[in-house]
């Protein structure tokens, strides 16, 4: 092949970047509108959740309810001011496990005859708030529904499990199902929990991308719970 003549090639490379801007002004705008919508999505998730769980506690007083509430309430303002990940798993399963780590829980429903007094499961639910509140100021703007790298964190709970606010979400879920054991909320939340779980896998899979991590994972063996998993 013959070579380019030097006007041939100053007119190539501008058309090369201008070709190149406009591809990644559109992925940037697509990226956009991907934020917009999961932003959105989970906002109107949360306020169905709001909704069934507020009106439950004006009929009962009861108070376990609300702590889950405050826990999903967390999720929102973290979507709302996360960071941008440095490598993000856009991959058809991934999508469908985060979905459905997320879509169920909403969707409970306060419902059936507890096991126990209210005090017992808000003393559980509590403590399950407690360790997501300090998973996430520890993980700050580095949150994500999807599994991605928005930064290591290493320190604080993140010391003893690798993902403690998934350990505080179960506690949570677990408080709700001996306050509302209905077959709905058992099967909504087991299924939640389990694709929780699985996403945990995946978030690892894209995170072990980094040496560090990797190093992490070896100083911190456990993922959720001690000596279970």
């Amino acid at each position: 092949m013959g070579s380019l003549s030097p006007s041939a090639a100053y007119v190539a490379t501008p058309a090369g970047s201008e070709a190149g801007r406009k591809g990644r002004n559109w992925a940037g705008l697509q990226d956009q509108a991907r934020e917009f919508a999961a932003r959105t999505f989970i906002s109107s998730l949360f306020v169905v959740l709001a909704m069934r769980i507020g009106a439950e506690f004006l009929r009962t007083g009861h108070i376990t309810g609300l702590l889950l509430l405050v826990s999903e309430m967390l999720v929102v303002v973290l979507t709302a001011v996360r960071r941008p990940a440095v490598i993000i798993d856009r991959s058809w399963r991934t999508r469908v496990v985060a979905a459905a780590s997320i879509v169920g829980v909403p969707l409970i429903r306060p419902i059936g005859d507890a096991l126990v007094p209210d005090m017992y499961t808000a003393v559980l639910s509590g403590a399950g708030l407690l360790i997501i509140i300090a998973g996430k100021a520890t993980l700050g703007r580095s949150f994500g529904l999807m599994p991605a790298h928005r930064g290591l964190v290493s320190s604080g709970v993140y010391g003893w499990v690798r993902h403690p606010i998934y350990a505080g979400y179960i506690l949570t879920h677990v408080a709700f199902l001996i306050a509302h054991p209905a077959t709905w909320n058992v099967l909504l939340l087991v299924a939640s929990d389990l694709s929780l779980l699985l996403r945990a896998c995946y978030e690892e899979r894209t995170l072990a991308r980094d040496q560090d991590y990797v190093v992490y994972m070896q100083r911190v063996r456990w993922r959720v719970a001690p000596g279970v998993f």
